[in-house]
This record gives C-alpha cells, structure tokens and sequence, in this order.
C-alpha cells in the first residue's frame, strides 16, 4: 500500500484545505490507538501487583503501599483509560468524516465543472452511465477512504510502533522471535495487492458499463414497451449485470483467501510465543514475570492479529486507486474547444454571420460540410432546407462551437468566432432545437432558465409570442406546474412551446430556429409562423425547417445538398428556378394535397 501512487497524492492535495482539521484527526486517532493498546498494559500490572510485584511507578504514585489503595488506583487508571479512548475515537471519527465530506464535495463539483466544459464530441461518444458512475460511484469510493480506510492506515503504523515498543521493553529477545511471522505477511499481502489491484480496475469499468446500459433502458422505455423488446433487453441487462458479477467473483478468489492464509501464518507466530516464554518462566532462566508474559502474549495477538484486516484495508486501497484513477483521468484531459488567451470583446448589435470556404467531418473522417460558404445579413432571417444529412444541424453547432471547423472559419461580425470567449458568443444567441430537453421543475422555472432576474410578466409575454400561455392558463397550478422528468407530463408541441418561449425571454441578436415547429400542430405552426416576423424583428435569425411553409416568408432560402449551398433565394425565386428546392416543395404540397 503506498501513498506515492500520483492519483492518491492528487486525492491528498484535496485535502490540503483542510489541513488543519486533518492535523488534529490524525493526532486523535493515533492517541485512540495507542489508549486502545493500554489493556494489555493494565492487565500485567494487575497480575504483577496480585503476585506481589506490583510495579515501581505506581508504589510511588500512591505512596504507602496498600492492597485497597492499589485496586483504587488501578480501577480509577482504567475508567480513565477508556473514557480518553472513547473521547479521542469520537473526535478523530468526526474530523475524518467531516473532512471526507468536503473532499467529495469539492471532487463532485470540480469534476462536474470539468464536465461542462468538454466538447459535445465527448459526451456523443461516452455513453451517460459510465460518466455518472465516475460524478457518483467512484466519488463516493474515495470519501469512504478518508472516512475509514485511511484511518486503518494510521492506526496500523501505530500499532507496529507502540506495540512494537512496548514488546522490545518487556523482552527485546522474544520480540525477535515473535516478528518472524511480520516478514511473510508483509511479503504476502504486496503479492497480494499486485494480484487484486487489476481485478478492482475491472469491477469500476464494469460497474460504469452496468450503469450506462440500465440508464439507457429506463430513459429507453417507451421504445422497448413499443416493439416488445422487453425479453431482449432483459437478457442484455442480464448479461451486463452477469460480467459485473464475475468481474467481483474474480476479486472474491483472492480476496477470501487471503486472509485464512495470513491467520494460520499469525497463529504459528503466538504459539511460538507462548511456549518459549513458558518455557523460559518455568525453568528461571530469564527475568520475564508472569505479568510480563500475559502482556507479551497479549500484545503480540494486538499486533499480528490485526494484519488479517490488512486485506480489507488493501481492497479498499486498490478500489481507491482504480477511483482515482477514473475521475482525474477526466479532470487532467481538457476540452478541445478552448478560448484564447486575450479574448476580443463581442461585438455589439446588429450582428452578421459568415461561413467562409468552412469544411467539417466528424470522426468518420466523412466530409459533413464541404466547402461551405454563405453570407448573412444583420437583421436578416435565412431558412435553410435540405434532405437528411445535408449538413443543416452541423451549420447550428459549428455557429455555438459546440464543435471546431476543420477548415475555413464561422465570423461574426467578420471576426473568427474562436477569437471570442465561449461564454460571450453563447450569451447573444438563442437556440430552439428540434430535440428539447426540460429541467424537472415548474413551467416558469423552464421558461425562465438562465434568467434569475425576470418577473412573471416576462414569462407570460414570451409564452404569448410563443402561442403557449392559452395552454397554460387552463392548468389548474398555471405557470407553477411541474413538468417531470425530461418534461414528460407535456406533449412534445407543449414541450416545444415551451423550448420557443424560452429562447424568446433571452432575448439574444441571434437566434436559431433548428426544426422549431417540427412537433407542433399544423394550427399552432400557423399560429406561430404569424409570429417569427415580430420575434426575430431587428434580430439575425436562421430557420432550419423540414416543413417548408415554415421558412416561405424569410429574406432568403439557403438549399444544402451534400454538404454545399446549391441554391439560394427568395421562396418565388427558387420556385422558378425549379431546381431541388422546387423538388422539396412540389413533394410536400402534393403531400399536403393527398
């Protein structure tokens, strides 16, 4: 067990705030054990006292010797003895504990933050459980390290120097022979630590993949209810739960062997003990008293038996280890979208966009945008259209830089987005995607997220535009309601309402419309349609539409295919032009006319 390992001395660097708190813990615990070590001690000076030899130092402690006022003395000594001990144990347990709930906080929130921070790319390629098993499981194994484990550790290297001591000064010759057995404990449990630790590394990965795979059911429900999957996916949580299982039976071989092993190896060593002191008493031949004998033998059982739990404490150690390992893995790799050191200001109103010559692909190494080009007004509204796959969505997330362009450059305001802070350019846009998600709270919380500032009137107003108050005002607990889960108590046109009153509120110069009304009804896509021209008036909009008719009435019309702008124009432009827009168009209102 060493604290050199660099991701235990990471975990100890958590702790340096606490320095202090963590001083007097370990102070405490070493003074609990070495209390705890007193018994035996206080046994041999009763015996040596019943026998007649009642010690030096308490003869001139109570002065005139007197059996009465011997026992008085030695009653008192213990009482004494374990009230510190039972003192010195609540105060260490109470600054170890306090201190393991700082540090998981501070883990918890700082890998969190860390989290935030990555590139969409991670979280599209990191399956969800797995990540919340390094935010929970694994945060959790290390705050039960410093709540006991490393207290175990403290309280070892005490015992082996005061018991140690204490066994040197009663017979430094039978100290010798009874630390034979130390030698092959210590050889065993380093065998046994290089054996367990890589079992431990394959019980966290297996625990994260059980995580993910029964998070991705559950949020997954509908669908497996759907196509009846539920024998399928049962099988496949079976089979997770089923590695999970034999990745611990695999820990479980050593570990329970361990410690019968270490016990019979600690039995041969007492044994030793007891008969050659014994022998010595019996036959004269060394100045070691019956009091001296029965404090030897306790003392040594103190000192050895314990290494039976030093299994327990290097099990704990390893999944500390493999814990540690797992979360500052994920808080030393940084985000591949970085702001730059001297960040420009973010330009002021009106604000234009431009994609120059951009090109982007994603791991598949297959270009999604190809040389990409296209201009964009202050104050114009631009819809897009294309067929899955054009490379729409992309143009959003290059636009947030949620991703970095492989090529060419995305400016605002003719200036390289990436020469701005993050924060900056995601503050003056507002995004209504086609995939919405709502926090569990209340309807106003999620109209208003992100503004702490906005009253009530502001929410009903954004939810008017949006044509969703009339929804709301017929909710017996109006804009209090709560939503659940994912917003699973609205429907996916309420859900999407809800997603267009919130951009509205944060009143961003830029705002993005990614399928905006692809859940909504064909009324209230009317309805909101009558609406876009006041809330994007004096702002930069872009339209992403599948419905056409959605996008007919803005400045102009960009058509994607294969990743490039084919078209471009005024819906009555590219009608006549009778080019693929024509084509998406003719299909949708002969669509419509069926």
């Amino acid at each position: 067990m060493s604290l050199s390992n660099p991701y235990i001395q990471r975990l100890f660097e958590y702790i340096r705030p606490q320095s202090r708190p963590f001083k007097r813990a370990v102070f405490w615990s070493i003074c609990n054990k070495v209390l705890d070590l007193m018994p035996p001690i206080l046994v041999a000076w009763v015996i040596d006292t019943v026998s007649g030899q009642t010690p030096a130092w308490i003869v001139s402690v109570i002065g005139e010797h007197s059996p009465f006022r011997t026992a008085i003395f030695l009653a008192i000594l213990a009482v004494l003895i374990f009230l510190f001990e039972s003192v010195f144990q609540w105060a260490y347990q109470s600054g170890f504990m306090s201190i393991a709930q700082h540090v998981q906080h501070s883990l918890r929130c700082d890998t969190y933050k860390q989290l935030q921070h990555r590139e969409m790319a991670f979280f599209e390629n990191h399956r969800l459980g797995n990540t919340l098993s390094i935010l929970n499981d694994d945060t959790n194994q290390l705050e039960r390290f410093l709540n006991t484990g490393f207290n175990a550790f403290i309280q070892f290297i005490t015992l082996f120097i005061f018991a140690g001591t204490i066994m040197v000064m009663t017979s430094w010759e039978l100290a010798l022979f009874s630390l034979i057995p130390v030698p092959i404990v210590v050889a065993g449990s380093l065998v046994y630590q290089r054996l367990i630790a890589p079992k431990y590394q394959a019980i966290r990965e297996a625990v994260g993949q059980l995580t993910s795979r029964l998070e991705n059911n559950i949020s997954g429900i509908l669908v497996i209810k759907s196509f009846t999957a539920e024998s399928f996916e049962l099988q496949r949580v079976q089979d997770q739960s089923d590695h999970y299982r034999q990745t611990n039976l695999n820990a479980i071989r050593y570990s329970t062997i361990y410690v019968p092993l270490i016990r019979m190896t600690i039995a041969f060593g007492f044994a030793g003990v007891l008969l050659l002191g014994s022998y010595w008493i019996l036959s004269g031949t060394t100045s070691l008293t019956v009091g001296g004998l029965v404090l030897f033998s306790m003392m040594i059982q103190r000192l050895l038996w314990p290494l039976t739990q030093m299994g327990v404490v290097l099990d704990d150690f390893e999944r500390t280890k493999a814990s540690a390992q797992r979360i500052f893995e994920l808080l030393d790799t940084s985000s591949s979208i970085k702001d730059p050191d001297t960040p420009l200001p973010f330009p002021s109103d009106p604000l234009s966009i431009r994609f120059q010559d951009v090109s982007f692909w994603y791991d598949n190494q297959v270009p999604v945008l190809n040389h990409c080009s296209f201009d964009i007004q202050p104050g114009e509204t631009i819809g897009f259209v294309g067929t899955t796959g054009a490379g729409k969505s992309t143009i959003v997330k290059l636009l947030w830089r949620l991703y970095e362009v492989t090529q060419g450059q995305v400016q605002i305001n003719h200036i390289p987005v990436n020469q701005f802070k993050t924060e900056d350019l995601r503050q003056h846009m507002s995004l209504v995607s086609q995939d919405v998600y709502l926090f569990h709270g209340s309807i106003f919380d999620n109209i208003a997220y992100g503004k702490d500032d906005c009253s009530m009137d502001d929410v009903i107003q954004a939810s008017k535009q949006a044509q969703f108050h009339d929804f709301v005002s017929t909710l017996p607990d109006g804009y209090h309601t709560i939503v659940g889960e994912r917003g699973i108590k609205l429907s996916g046109g309420q859900r999407q309402r809800l997603s267009i009153a919130r951009a509205i509120l944060k009143n961003a110069p830029i705002m993005v419309f990614d399928e905006a009304t692809s859940s909504v009804d064909t009324e209230t896509e009317k309805a909101i349609q009558q609406n876009i021209n006041t809330i994007t008036q004096g702002k930069t909009a872009i339209i992403i539409a599948h419905r056409l008719s959605t996008i007919r009435h803005a400045h102009r019309i960009l058509v994607l295919d294969k990743g490039q702008i084919k078209e471009s124009g005024t819906h009555d432009e590219l009608i006549q032009h009778q080019g693929l827009y024509y084509d998406l168009w003719s299909i949708q209102t002969a669509s419509q006319q069926s």
